[in-house]
């Protein structure tokens, strides 16, 4: 138990908070699914996607196709984003550092499957700072913005919610986290990051916003619960 923080466990989605992928992600959906006819552009896909998780976003278009997908559907998303992680993801900048300077343990709670997370972690050389402690929405009834996927995280890592500070970037991220009972603070410095993102994260709950990994053990340190702390 750290001594430092009211913080046993620090939860981290993976998605534009440990690698820089939802740009490239939602170049790569939106032409997916425009291809499979669905015409939507990647401004559209952040808008309406970013945080969820795949499969929710299927059944929404489904929904609004009144059709269901092709079978081949997921199986060619998940390839071509292969490639393209494969050719250009890389790691959030400062991130390994960052986490080798935490005293709390460390998970990661995400919207992507386990290959997914599996895979964009060894990609970018961040897997051992995690193994085993991967949780994927997957595993649970509800993803994003429900809070099913950060209670699992804290039951599997036996840490009570109260104890828990989730670090996320997206509204649906924030707002499961808060519902959890979790303090949740913003992280606006991935490269889809974009103005307004700040207050966006601090109205759907979180204590406080910041942009440069670097200042996170800080962060933690000054309990960024007590009170609203402005962005960094």
């Amino acid at each position: 138990m750290s001594t430092s923080s009211p913080y046993d466990l620090v939860i981290f989605d993976c998605d534009g908070v440990l690698v820089d992928s939802e740009a490239l992600a939602c170049v790569v959906h939106a032409e997916v699914l425009t291809e499979y006819g669905y015409a939507i552009t990647a401004e559209q896909v952040h808008e309406r996607f970013l945080g969820r998780s795949a499969r929710e976003a299927r059944l929404e278009v489904e929904g609004e196709l009144g059709r269901v997908l092709p079978d081949t559907y997921t199986a060619h998303l998940r390839a071509t984003i292969d490639r393209v992680f494969g050719e250009k993801l890389t790691p959030v900048p400062h991130i390994a550092e960052t986490l080798g300077k935490l005293s709390q343990r460390i998970c990661v709670a995400s919207s992507g499957t386990p290959t997914r997370i599996r895979s964009s972690l060894g990609t970018t050389g961040l897997t051992d700072f995690f193994a085993p402690h991967l949780f994927s929405a997957m595993q649970v009834e509800r993803g994003k913005p429900a809070p099913d996927l950060f209670l699992f995280a804290a039951a599997q890592m036996t840490t009570p919610p109260a104890r828990c500070l989730v670090i996320e970037d997206s509204v649906p991220g924030v707002t499961g986290a808060a519902a959890a009972g979790m303090t949740v603070i913003g992280f606006t410095g991935g490269s889809h990051c974009r103005p307004g993102d700040a207050d966006r994260l601090r109205m759907a709950g979180a204590a406080a916003v910041f942009n440069d990994m670097r200042v996170l053990p800080a962060l933690i340190a000054q309990n960024p619960n007590s009170s609203r702390i402005a962005a960094i």
